[in-house]
């Protein structure tokens, strides 16, 4: 399996993510925010052919350095560990590749618990995997506690915990830039809307860790993402992240897959689910939203560059059933199904109380074939006949990898183990 793939070059590779579960812990009074996947402390088996692929990277000198952001000093992050009474890591959800220099890290929400108590808050979580395990399956969630941190935000003599959700990251020359949702629980859940939490922009850097456990990223500074980005905020009803991995453009924009709530009808639940993008330029400061793709009921977008005019690509699950994916090449200001070539190929699992999964969505080129040839790989999770049957099948499914051009598909086959949960 691994050998069919290990002379493929993935100069992208922080854009894959494995899906491996498709309901999370809620927190309390969060019972209207959507279903996390997660980890469930699982193995994280299916990461291990991208790990291969983006070991053969080799890493190219960058000398392009981004502005300083200005970090809110009312944000300060801290370790889990250091925390009073402690914390278990309960799960951990939302994972992605990153590759910073020549080293690649493992980086997910992590849902926490203090010891005796219920509450469940969320923070972030990031592991170096090392070249020498690239092969083998490993256990990211042991010792999460030592690779955790939590964010709090001062205000005057109070003290709270911020919970921070769907992490998606990107590189911009040497620094690391992260988008997470935010929410902290002040007002009633049935009282909040889009403009009761938001986003936060983080930037960190790879430091060692001091327990002895290599390196490790840590978070250093935190701004807020204006609110007036989101334009009439009474349309909306709320925002979260994509997850998984952003982009950087050509002019150096930084660009993240985001999915809002619209009202649908007069009722107060009757909602739908839109996919868009957030950008922001070099100096961080002023950020833009893009038109939303034409489907609503289309969620849990990912995106990837493609071809010589670097257009997007957004591949998002929709309430048909269907992956549809869309195409734009002006920053999402429009955006065209790709009928005829991926849009539709893919379906999603049906049935009651289903929830949608996110794609594994990277580019990646192959060395000695018709001159390094171009790909996109896409990985999600299938089910057979008998996983589909709630007293015979496991639910489990295969995660699966597909390899194609934009015009061949071709299915590699499955990349999770037989006792991974692939969604």
């Amino acid at each position: 399996m691994l050998s069919r793939v290990a002379a493929v070059k993935a100069p992208r590779t922080h854009n894959r993510r494995r899906v491996t579960g498709s309901s999370g812990r809620r927190r309390k009074g969060r019972e209207s925010e959507p279903q996390r996947s997660n980890m469930s402390r699982r193995v994280f088996t299916s990461a291990v052919l991208l790990i291969v692929v983006m070991m053969c990277c080799s890493s190219g000198t960058v000398t392009a350095q981004a502005n300083e952001p200005t970090s809110d000093p009312n944000y300060k992050w801290k370790d889990v560990k250091d925390e009073d009474g402690g914390v278990t890591v309960e799960s951990l959800g939302v994972p992605g590749l990153l590759k910073v220099g020549s080293d690649v890290f493992a980086v997910a929400e992590a849902q926490c618990k203090k010891n005796g108590e219920s509450d469940i808050f969320t923070g972030i979580a990031s592991q170096i995997i090392t070249k020498d395990k690239a092969d083998k399956p490993m256990e990211v969630s042991n010792g999460a506690e030592d690779k955790a941190q939590v964010l709090e935000k001062y205000h005057s003599a109070a003290v709270k915990k911020v919970d921070v959700s769907r992490p998606t990251t990107v590189m911009q020359g040497n620094d690391i830039y992260m988008l997470v949702g935010k929410y902290s629980p002040t007002a009633a859940d049935e009282n909040r809307g889009a403009g009761d939490g938001g986003f936060l922009l983080l930037k960190g850097e790879v430091s060692a860790d001091e327990s002895g456990g290599g390196k490790r990223i840590k978070w250093k500074y935190t701004t807020d993402v204006p609110r007036a980005s989101f334009g009439e905020l009474d349309s909306w009803t709320g925002f979260i992240g994509g997850g998984g991995s952003g982009i950087e453009t050509k002019d150096r924009t930084l660009l993240f897959p985001v999915q809002g709530t619209k009202k649908k009808g007069e009722a107060q639940n009757d909602e739908k689910a839109v996919s868009l993008l957030i950008y922001t330029l070099k100096d961080t400061k002023s950020w833009t939203l893009s038109k939303e793709v034409p489907d609503g009921g289309c969620s849990d977008p990912s995106v990837v560059e493609w071809g010589e005019d670097k257009k997007l690509m957004m591949m998002t699950a929709c309430d048909d059933g269907r992956r549809r994916v869309y195409e734009s090449g002006d920053k999402g200001d429009s955006w065209t199904e790709a009928l005829g070539t991926l849009s539709r190929v893919w379906g999603n699992k049906k049935g009651e109380e289903v929830k949608a999964v996110r794609s594994g969505f990277i580019t990646a080129t192959i060395d000695g074939v018709e001159g390094n040839r171009n790909v996109m790989l896409v990985t999600l999770p299938v089910y057979s006949k008998e996983d589909s049957k709630k007293v015979t099948g496991n639910g489990k499914g295969e995660l699966h990898l597909w390899l194609t051009d934009n015009t061949h598909i071709v299915d590699i086959g499955s990349v999770s183990g037989d006792d991974d949960v692939a969604a």
